[in-house]
């Protein structure tokens, strides 16, 4: 699972919510925590990348706008879920096709709950979280 952030404890902050292992039927999640553009995309062009959350304050290019661009240019795009701040934000993310939404301060139930629904059908509602 792929967590960008320019910021290295906004990457904490979600793997800290996410956990290991975000549900007892799915297996231990490996972290890939990259914090520019660049490295977003080579990951995301390797086609290792189940899962991308993004953050969508980062600068000096937010996750969100990265969402749209990975979304339109990636045949199959793996699910990809945006992290934002404010929870006035969501429709940003359905914007970005984003295909969940997770909202700071991250609930860690929650983060485990919608990142286990992603990873189990490829999509939730943009307005959860």
């Amino acid at each position: 699972m792929l967590v960008f952030s320019h910021r290295a404890a906004v990457r904490e902050a979600i793997t800290n919510a996410v956990g290991r292992r975000p549900a007892p039927d799915l297996g231990r999640i490996k972290y890939l925590e990259v914090g520019t553009v660049a490295e977003v995309l080579a990951a995301m062009d390797s086609g290792e990348v189940d899962l991308a959350i993004l953050d969508g304050e980062a600068q000096p290019t937010g996750g969100m706008g990265l969402s749209r661009q990975l979304k339109n240019e990636i045949t199959d795009c793996p699910p990809i879920v945006i992290a934002v701040q404010r929870r006035d934000d969501r429709w940003l993310a359905t914007w970005s096709q984003a295909d969940a939404v997770l909202v700071h301060p991250l609930d860690p139930l929650t983060a485990a709950e919608t990142v286990a629904d992603v990873l189990r059908t490829g999509r939730v509602p943009a307005t959860r979280g």
